[in-house]
């Protein structure tokens, strides 16, 4: 048995953890970073990036088989997926480089294998005890399933979808969130077939209702199908396919079935709850200084409650290293972070939605302003269709912005410093905004949320 000593203990190298290590070794803590995989977590290696490097693989394909209608000879001979992972694999694992290559020019010190809280500064990891004055867990999240719906042979989950080693034909998606759209909208661009199946009355039922009826038209467009608002019932698999029924007696059969049903926290078996850690169906519950029930304890990223997201993880890992260096930062507010959704076509939005504005501050205290991007220059080029909606307290602050097209990721940062700076549309409108971008679109809205529209009437 050996000891290890650390002024802070990070359980978990996602997008929280690593982050919380970098921030707290920048500011003269000694750390100590316990990973019993690769450092950089779902996100950087079976999540956002590599799933990215699909979407933007489709994004070419479907490029090159419309390349004729921008007077380009192109033709698209067909998808190899080979060569797709070897795109994907060689971004992850330079990615992975630097990270590993920051981490040691941090001075923080990596401790390989799989941890367990044994105390409030204790962490087991095999035969090293790793002592710390605080600790912070960030343990990160796992594909869920549901009940009865065992995964195996043709019923995967993400982290089994991103490496097929052949199109599929025809392909059945449970969940229409962001994981299930957004390969959904790689397996379309690459020739296959999609169904989704969401329980929800909507694709990407978290976001504005405008919006999600624009991407199910959009959808539909492309040719993916979808059905809403009927739950699973079963599904079984054979040499033939995989074959799933819903409650209504609604069937559906494809080669595989991607189960995207969301996320739950990996927290089970880790001492968690021995050491007195207050739990609530698996998630660490915090504070809003992000400390749980147990002093010096602190949670980030998927493991506590709310948007499961790698910025969000990564933004909190930075806010405890500060909050433990004394710092006392800003307190971090959930609706000020951005989420974007990377399929064909895009979704960004953060802040709130029009109806939970209404629900907030009054139906007559609220203000929106939906822009349609068939009146912006660069969408037009780009040949995307979709809008730009703002939404304001009447009198008030920007409190919501939604979108949708192609790109529109790009735009979140202003959004976000809008939403986060509670902009008057009036403090926005006098900035000038680059001619042709697509930025002119959110330009656009502020100007007539500020009472003085130029292209829109």
């Amino acid at each position: 048995m050996s000891e290890q000593n650390f002024d802070l203990v990070v359980l978990g190298a996602g997008s929280g953890g690593y982050a919380a290590a970098l921030r707290a070794a920048e500011l003269g803590l000694t750390v100590g970073l316990i990973e019993k995989g690769k450092v950089g977590g779902t996100c950087l290696h079976v999540g956002c990036i590599p799933t990215k490097a699909l979407l933007h693989a489709a994004e070419i394909a479907d490029h090159a088989r419309d390349a004729a209608r921008y007077g380009v000879q192109a033709t698209l001979q067909g998808i190899d997926l080979a060569g797709v992972a070897q795109y994907r694999d060689s971004i992850v694992s330079s990615k992975w480089k630097g990270l590993q290559g920051l981490i040691k020019a941090r001075g923080i010190t990596t401790i390989e294998g799989e941890g367990r809280l044994t105390s409030p500064t204790t962490v087991q990891v095999g035969d090293v005890t790793v002592t710390g004055k605080n600790v912070i867990l960030a343990t990160g999240s796992y594909s869920r399933s549901l009940p009865g719906l065992d995964i195996g042979g043709r019923i995967i989950t993400s982290e089994q979808a991103l490496n097929l080693d052949t199109v599929p034909k025809k392909a059945l998606v449970l969940g229409g969130g962001v994981i299930g759209v957004e390969f959904s909208s790689v397996w379309r661009s690459w020739g296959a077939d999609v169904q989704i199946i969401e329980a929800l009355p909507h694709l990407v039922p978290n976001e504005d209702e405008s919006v999600s009826k624009q991407f199910e038209r959009a959808f539909r467009k492309r040719g993916i199908e979808f059905s809403l608002g009927v739950r699973f019932q079963s599904a079984s698999q054979d040499e033939n396919g995989v074959h799933v029924t819903l409650e209504n007696g609604a069937t559906f059969d494809g080669d595989v079935l991607l189960v995207a049903v969301g996320r739950g926290p990996v927290t089970a078996n880790l001492g968690y709850e021995e050491v007195g850690v207050n739990m609530d169906r698996g998630f660490v519950l915090t504070d809003e200084r992000l400390q749980t029930n147990v002093p010096g304890v602190y949670a980030v990223g998927d493991i506590v409650p709310g948007l499961q997201l790698a910025h969000r993880g990564f933004l909190q890992g930075i806010f405890v290293a500060e909050e433990i260096a004394g710092m006392n930062p800003i307190r971090l507010e959930e609706s000020t972070i951005p989420r974007v959704t990377y399929s064909d076509p895009e979704v960004a939005s953060v802040g709130i939605t029009e109806a939970r504005a209404k629900e907030t501050y009054g139906d007559d205290q609220v203000v929106a302003y939906d822009y349609n991007l068939a009146g912006n220059g660069k969408s037009h080029i780009l040949e995307t269709s979709g809008s730009v909606k703002v939404v304001r307290v009447k009198d008030g602050p920007v409190v919501g912005v939604h979108m949708i097209g192609a790109r529109v990721g790009e735009l979140i940062g202003e959004a976000q410093l809008a939403v986060g700076w509670e902009a008057y549309p009036e403090d926005i409108a006098p900035y000038i905004h680059a001619h042709p971008t697509q930025n002119e679109a959110l330009g656009e809205a502020f100007l007539a949320l500020a009472g003085k529209p130029l292209h829109a009437i």
